[in-house]
């Protein structure tokens, strides 16, 4: 039985350079990685990365941060989506409730409408009672032209994104004592209570980082003074504090100023906890060898601070900052609610729930409460926010 030879490839004689080949495919540096497991990948990837990938395992966490995201996206087109204008007035419908929005009349599907209203006096209450009068059958309207507004105060337009049908009326929320729509009124207030606790927070974030910073880096006298002020500010009440501040904010003062003057008062009152924060990680921070380092280089406090320190645990201050903005949207409602916070013609929140500051007024007409909803899921989805953010800082662990 015969074998077939195998070839082989000739060596080179003796003293002879050997052969050598060179591919012409194009060098990828990341062919390794791409074809490596799952936990090369992991191990592979950046902090912020890592940081993503944790966030998204908190799934409360990543829908509340998507409604937020919705809900500060509203506040940019908060004409366009309100039927009305936030200062029109329906005087014939006064106190009215809210309607219901129908699709079918008679059996037949006719689109959303709203019945009309008929309006009566009861003698024995003086109190105006409406009735749904169902032969008017009133279809809403969709980007349609209606009142007229400016938008953000600047260009003037009259399209909204859904209009009462003419020469009807569409009050999905009811309306207040004065004849407005409550939810026009919402969405305009939004603008003012969630861009006040973004600004809020980013002024005490700042008086944070560097009060609490140089604090920590260098302590000695200043960081006594320091720990002494935050203890006075943090051992006083904070609703009678916010109200003693609010009261000397003149009345002469257009709504413009008043709006900075009270966030001011909220974002200087709310730096103390996230000072603390910073000053104790600096401190366990500044004996590092890098930070060693980066002084015996000659870098600067503000340098060695701001460059090597602080984003070490930036996320955690994200994290504190989140949990953070629902303390300022509650603040402002409060301020407003107890009449020495925003004053109209602005709409927050905290304005409107001053239309049901009576049990009586409660009881007959419940829909004035109606703004107490977003301010109750704004808080609650900060809240899951900020502890998804803060089990996503360390991805670690």
């Amino acid at each position: 039985m015969s074998r077939t030879p195998t070839t082989r490839q000739a060596l080179p004689d003796p003293g002879a350079p050997m052969g050598h080949f060179v591919s012409d495919a194009p060098f990828d540096p990341y062919e390794a990685e791409k074809s490596g497991s799952a936990l090369e990948k992991f191990a592979q990837a950046s902090q912020m990365q890592l940081m993503w990938w944790q966030f998204r395992q908190h799934r409360i966490a990543y829908y509340c941060g998507i409604f937020l995201l919705l809900m500060y996206a509203t506040i940019f087109v908060s004409e366009f989506l309100a039927p009305y204008n936030q200062h029109s007035r329906n005087t014939d419908f006064i106190y009215a409730p809210p309607q219901a929005i129908h699709l079918f009349h008679d059996g037949g599907f006719v689109g959303p409408f709203v019945y009309g209203r008929t309006q009566t006096l009861n003698m024995e209450t003086l109190q105006r009672v409406y009735a749904d009068n169902v032969e008017e059958v009133q279809p809403l309207r969709f980007l349609c032209r209606g009142d007229e507004y400016d938008f953000w105060g600047l260009i003037p337009g009259n399209l909204h994104l859904e209009c009462p049908a003419t020469d009807g009326q569409f009050f999905l929320l009811g309306t207040d004592r004065l004849g407005r729509d409550v939810l026009s009124r919402i969405i305009y207030g939004a603008r003012i209570s969630l861009t006040i606790g973004i600004l809020g927070v980013t002024m005490s974030f700042i008086l944070g980082i560097v009060i609490g910073g140089l604090a920590g880096y260098h302590g000695g006298w200043f960081d006594a003074l320091t720990q002494r002020v935050i203890e006075v500010l943090q051992s006083i009440p904070s609703i009678p504090l916010w109200m003693a501040l609010a009261a000397i904010i003149p009345v002469t003062w257009s709504p413009i100023l008043v709006y900075i003057g009270i966030t001011v008062i909220l974002g200087l009152l709310d730096w103390t906890g996230l000072a603390r924060a910073v000053r104790s990680k600096l401190l366990a921070l500044r004996e590092e060898d890098y930070v060693l380092a980066a002084r015996l280089m000659g870098a600067g406090s503000g340098r060695i601070i701001g460059r090597h320190m602080i984003p070490g645990f930036m996320s955690h201050l994200i994290a504190s900052a989140t949990l953070t903005i629902p303390a300022m949207i509650l603040g402002e409602t409060a301020l407003s609610f107890l009449g020495i916070g925003l004053r109209p013609p602005i709409s927050s929140w905290g304005i409107l729930l001053t239309e049901a500051r009576s049990v009586n007024i409660v009881a007959l007409y419940p829909w004035l409460m109606l703004p107490v909803v977003p301010v109750i899921l704004v808080i609650l989805a900060f809240n899951f926010l900020g502890d998804g953010l803060r089990d996503a800082a360390d991805p670690y662990k």
